[in-house]
């Protein structure tokens, strides 16, 4: 390899590198504060909150590695046209059509990240989280139940119990506040005990009061009981009611599988590499500049891009989803005008829009 191209493989390898970190660190918090609302509202256990973290990280990559290579090359491309570097290579030369060499270097293997991401490991780990959540579910206590707290079930309701045993399947001093419409439902119990039969999660109140009237209180027409034993059935979790989705299929079975949900969803896997492969491409026009020219302006005009690509990309898939728009059409209407405008302007380093804005 020359020294050219390794010089300037370094170079840009060390600012995506500098970018991907940024980038890891800023998702890594919005992650934690959804996770911790969705423990807030009963959703996810507290024992996994590491656990899932890295696992939604793992899933969220097809979209934070394509950022982090287009503002890497950014800043790699605009660091070498403020330093004159740039303008000493093309003296010798090295026109900006030379850097694709060192480019594809570096471009290249997170491509191939991004669709290994996108196509395998982002759905392996949102199955995985699932199953670690659904496994969970089993038992009252990792659901979202904790002793001495108020606590939303996911159908709609408050339920609280002051003591619980340590497997979460023996309950005392219980209280459940469900909603029907516009009629209310309040019991309580002295112990409660907590089983499965058939798939369904069934909570067995012992002993206690039940009342049962209008939500609103405009009249009085409620009615107290008194009852040894009442059961009732706990509403599906969240994630068994999305076992079948094709977001947590892998790739190979989305292939074989009817239905336009699962085209949009082999469509959405597959786009990211090539979006990435775009944004690779029109890194280099965007960033050239003048030594004194501000650099952080292309930034923000690339960034504004990668926004509508992937607006465009989520927007595509849910057409996909409802059938609004036909699968032999997929994303390609999005990725190959993408790639063939960073090609153009890669091509003529920007040079003919720059002609035609003067004009």
């Amino acid at each position: 390899m020359p020294k050219l191209d390794r010089y300037l493989s370094a170079e840009f390898a060390r600012a995506v590198f500098a970018a991907l970190v940024i980038l890891g660190m800023v998702s890594l918090g919005g992650l934690f504060a959804d996770l911790i609302g969705e423990m807030a509202r009963g959703k996810v256990p507290p024992t996994l909150l590491l656990s899932q973290l890295g696992l939604r990280l793992v899933s969220y990559m097809p979209l934070i590695l394509p950022l982090g290579l287009l503002l890497g090359l950014l800043l790699a491309v605009g660091r070498l046209y403020r330093d004159s570097e740039m303008h000493v290579l093309a003296a010798a030369g090295v026109g900006p059509r030379r850097l694709l060499r060192p480019l594809l270097i570096v471009v290249i293997p997170l491509l191939l990240m991004i669709g290994g991401s996108s196509l395998w490991l982002g759905p392996w780990a949102n199955g995985v989280a699932r199953s670690m959540v659904a496994e969970a579910n089993k038992n009252l206590l990792v659901a979202g139940l904790e002793p001495g707290r108020f606590t939303p079930m996911s159908g709609g309701g408050v339920a609280y119990a002051g003591e619980m045993s340590g497997d979460g399947t023996k309950l005392g001093r219980v209280f459940v506040y469900r909603e029907r419409g516009d009629r209310m439902d309040v019991a309580t119990a002295r112990t409660g005990e907590l089983y499965r039969d058939q798939g369904a999660r069934l909570l067995a109140l012992l002993d206690g009061f039940r009342v049962e009237g209008p939500a609103s209180g405009a009249d009085l027409d409620y009615r107290l009981m008194r009852y040894a034993r009442n059961e009732m059935q706990l509403p599906a979790a969240d994630d068994e009611a999305l076992a079948d989705s094709p977001a947590f299929k892998p790739t190979p079975a989305l292939l074989g599988m009817p239905g336009a949900a699962a085209a949009a969803e082999l469509h959405w896997r597959i786009a990211p590499p090539l979006l990435a492969l775009a944004f690779a491409l029109l890194a280099v026009p965007l960033a050239r500049s003048s030594p004194r020219q501000a650099r952080y302006g292309s930034m923000l005009l690339a960034f504004l891009a990668y926004l509508v690509g992937v607006f465009l990309m989520m927007l595509g898939t849910q057409w996909l989803a409802e059938g609004t728009l036909p699968a032999a059409f997929g994303l390609w209407w999005l990725l190959l005008p993408m790639l063939a405008l960073g090609i153009w302007l890669y091509a003529r380093d920007g040079r003919v829009a720059r002609a035609w804005w003067r004009r």
